[in-house]
């Protein structure tokens, strides 16, 4: 054990911890009013920077609504395999990436969300230069 160090599943609940509190539309600063804790905190805790200890995480889990376990699914193996990359969590709590997912799952027609998808791929895949607009 390296002592207090966050380590990959401290960085993996604080990622869940912003995906949950993204989900309940709570700010830092309202979920960290709501634990007696500064914006600042909260933001070191969703980075991985530091470890939330397991009575911060339970006063969280009330305040999100979720049950404890829900920033400790799936997580138990990553301290024995290497980090993964683009994991689903990881890309949730990419900046406005929920709001882009919760938009887009209230389109009903098929093509309309097919087109999306073929748009968003097309901006990804076009080369940038420092003027370039769509």
């Amino acid at each position: 054990m390296h002592g207090k160090k966050p380590n990959q599943v401290d960085v993996e609940v604080g990622r869940r911890i912003r995906l949950h509190r993204l989900n309940a539309k709570l700010s830092q600063t309202e979920l960290g009013r709501q634990i007696g804790v500064t914006f600042q905190q909260v933001q070191k805790y969703e980075k991985g920077v530091n470890r939330v200890g397991a009575g911060r995480l339970t006063q969280v889990a009330a305040i999100l609504n979720v049950p404890i376990t829900a920033f400790f699914d799936g997580a138990a193996n990553l301290s024995k395999r290497a980090p993964e990359k683009d994991t689903v969590t990881e890309l949730l709590v990419a900046p406005r990436a929920l709001r882009l997912l919760q938009a887009f799952s209230g389109i009903p027609d098929p093509a309309v969300r097919s087109a999306i998808v073929e748009l968003v791929e097309a901006v990804r895949d076009k080369p940038t230069g420092k003027h370039s607009r769509l």
